[in-house]
């Protein structure tokens, strides 16, 4: 099954014509505090599970809709969903990025590297790494750069990035958690529990 899509502005609309609208942004904590839609509420791809959050949802009810940066992660959060047998999920054409773009509201906070420039980092750290110790060390460590661009490889046919998914789970991808009765701001992720429209 194809994954329906919306774009930001067709989105945009149902929400200022007061439809019910929930939004799950699915990057990671710190890059939902640099920008975010301010009805989305934050559940990082690596800790989604899309069967609990299936769990009582209709089908006939009104979507769920997945917004990213791009697109390439909502697309990947869609197909969790769809696994599960839940299929009305939507995702947001070009993500936050493109939203951002239109000129539609958004929340700004504290500036971020964005995962997919983390991957690309890494990766050219490494293939770096493995051809300079390959050329001063030993031929064997030419295997370095060899696997990383054949992880490039499988992540580009799959659109599955199994760095990334590493990489989000790391301690500078993440928001401290906020003490108990302490206020907190709006570009703060919400809680996986709370409602679309605690960030509004």
């Amino acid at each position: 099954m194809s994954i329906k899509t919306i774009s930001p502005k067709q989105l945009h609309d149902l929400v200022q014509s007061g439809q019910n609208v929930e939004l799950i942004d699915v990057r990671t904590p710190v890059e939902y505090r640099e920008v975010h839609v301010d009805i989305a509420r934050n559940v990082p791809l690596d800790q989604l599970d899309a069967a609990k959050i299936a769990v009582g949802r209709d089908s006939s009810e009104q979507p769920l809709y997945v917004i990213c940066r791009s697109g390439s992660r909502g697309n990947q959060a869609c197909e969790r969903f769809l696994a599960t047998g839940y299929t009305n999920v939507v995702n947001v054409e070009g993500g936050t990025q493109a939203w951002d773009q239109a000129g539609l509201p958004v929340a700004r906070g504290k500036k971020t590297i964005s995962l997919e420039r983390q991957v690309r980092i890494a990766a050219g750290a490494l293939v770096l790494i493995g051809s300079l110790l390959g050329f001063f060390a030993h031929p064997y460590w030419i295997g370095l750069s060899a696997f990383v661009g054949a992880g490039l490889v499988f992540a580009g046919i799959t659109d599955t990035c199994g760095m990334g998914l590493l990489l989000a789970r790391m301690p500078w991808n993440q928001v401290p958690k906020t003490p108990p009765g302490t206020s907190t701001s709006k570009t703060e992720p919400c809680p996986p529990a709370s409602k679309a429209s605690c960030c509004n």
